[in-house]
């Protein structure tokens, strides 16, 4: 089956739009190319003489610029011809306004000047892969259509066909049937083999464009950096609307509440005492159900014992409110940063929840383990519950992926059907004080 697809395969190539596309990709880059090498070294040769007076910067800033615009259509060309997006380079940013500052940053830019090089290097390669597609090219076809046209030469030419080889003594023409036979199955072969040797050169093509022209490793951690930042933001208005909404429908509505019975409890103070001490009584027991909500909400927030005694004991304390027995072990040689010690509370916070919330459908019990492991801090909790849980399972693990994300953390779930889960954070490991 599998050698029938790649037989298929190979005879479908030649006529495949993928073919004939990156084949048209080298047969238009010949040109480019050579316009593109030409005014690199023209510019890089003016503005190098030039430099001794103030005219060779601008000149180099324009042929800095003349090739990002060279990138901007080579990466256009990749995009439509060999179905792969490359990614821009970052846009080049003077500090200050002006001509003069905005001279200097394309000068300082080294991704303008690696636009400037493959215009240099791609020249030749280009020059190659030009001449060798169309050589595959034209003698395939033309080998493997030759028995429909070697009739042009006895017709227009006087000779009886294609000669290979002459001289004085011998000649060797195509002209017998079993030549022109063994003429055209040499023709499919290399019919056949035209769109690897196009692939091939379009390969490297790419690793050029990608290289050269695309975005650096800089560029990437720089998008990566908005993108969690990103996250951060909406984590923290997330958490903001949460202590609201919980402000607002625990301790406040009691808090009201309360207000209104003590001003009755005041009213019938005179007339019938008991009656208002019962209800002061009551008051009493609302406000403290109004502290211990706003306890939990502070301790969800960053618990004071997190604060004072690290996360040995913060985890401690979170295991005991948990469903299930927990088991705890915190092996840490000093204590992470306060931002990585608040998250990894988080983290395990929220997992012994989900822990909970699925207690009745078979977990009887829970580990916590905590570790560093060279510059990075490793949590695992793991249940014996049903499994089954999943970055794609909602938003309560997704959330959690993408608050470690923001610290370049990450997030492993094993969790197979009836085998209970597993879930490993990793996060930066840094220590206080840095």
């Amino acid at each position: 089956m599998g050698n029938g697809t790649g037989f298929g395969a190979v005879l479908r190539a030649p006529v495949e739009g993928r073919t004939w596309r990156e084949f048209g990709y080298l047969l238009v880059g010949l040109p480019l190319s050579t316009v593109y090498f030409s005014l690199a070294i023209a510019g890089v040769s003016v503005g190098a003489g030039l430099l001794v007076t103030f005219l060779g910067i601008p000149v180099l800033a324009g042929l800095l610029a003349m090739c990002r615009g060279f990138g901007h259509l080579e990466r256009a060309r990749v995009r439509h011809l060999l179905r792969v997006d490359i990614a821009a380079p970052a846009r080049i940013r003077a500090r200050k306004s002006g001509p003069l500052a905005a001279m200097g940053a394309l000068l300082k830019s080294g991704s303008a000047w690696r636009h400037v090089l493959y215009s240099v290097i791609h020249f030749p390669w280009a020059v190659f892969g030009f001449c060798l597609a169309l050589t595959f090219w034209s003698y395939g076809w033309g080998f493997l259509l030759y028995p429909l046209w070697f009739w042009v030469f006895p017709t227009y030419t006087g000779q009886s066909g294609l000669i290979v080889f002459q001289n004085d003594d011998y000649s060797f023409v195509l002209d017998s049937p079993l030549a022109i036979v063994l003429t055209s199955v040499l023709g499919l072969a290399i019919t056949l083999a035209t769109p690897w040797v196009i692939r091939a050169l379009t390969t490297v093509d790419r690793v050029l464009v990608a290289g050269l022209l695309g975005a650096s490793r800089l560029d990437h951690r720089v998008s990566e950096l908005e993108s969690d930042r990103g996250v951060v933001v909406d984590t923290a208005a997330a958490d903001l609307r949460r202590i609201e909404r919980d402000l607002h429908d625990g301790a406040q509505a009691r808090l009201a509440a309360l207000a209104m019975d003590l001003g009755l409890a005041k009213q019938k103070l005179a007339e019938d005492p008991q009656a208002a001490a019962r209800m002061v009584d009551e008051a009493h027991g609302e406000v403290k159900v109004a502290l211990q909500e706003l306890r939990d909400l502070a301790r969800g927030i960053h618990p004071a014992v997190l604060t004072d005694r690290g996360l040995d004991a913060a985890l401690s304390s979170v295991a005991a409110r948990c469903a299930v027995p927990v088991r705890v072990a915190v092996d840490l040689p000093a204590r992470p940063a306060e931002a990585i010690e608040g998250i990894a509370y988080f983290v395990v916070s929220e997992l012994l929840r989900n822990v909970s919330k699925h207690a009745g459908a078979g977990a009887r019990g829970a580990s916590v383990d905590v570790w560093k492991s060279g510059e990075r801090l490793l949590i695992q909790v793991g249940d014996d519950g049903r499994g089954g849980a999943g970055l794609s399972e909602g938003a309560g693990l997704a959330g959690l992926a993408e608050r470690l994300d923001a610290v370049d953390g990450v997030l492993v779930v094993d969790s197979p059907a009836g085998a209970g889960t597993v879930v490993t954070a990793e996060m930066p490991w840094r220590g206080r004080g840095r």
